[in-house]
């Protein structure tokens, strides 16, 4: 059965954890290693959710005559 999908809080929540646990380095081996391999597919989902926060936000900017057109994602915009 396919583990259900996170929202990017809860992804990131758990990438957050993940990180705390490799940190302290007391898992063992073969635990890091799945801990990492989970680490890398959230870190791989929370990528595509923000990709796909940033087309949307390009979508949905309104051009001067009022009509939507695609405009450079700026940070701190």
């Amino acid at each position: 059965m396919a583990e259900k999908k996170k929202t990017f809080e809860e992804a990131m929540s758990r990438l957050d954890e993940i990180v705390g646990l490799l940190e302290r380095g007391d898992a063992p081996l073969e635990e890091s290693l799945k801990l990492f391999e989970e680490g890398t597919k959230l870190m791989k989902q929370c990528s595509g959710l923000l990709d796909k926060a940033e087309q949307k936000v390009r979508q949905l900017t309104g051009g001067a005559d009022g009509m939507p057109s695609e405009a450079p994602f700026t940070e701190g915009a």
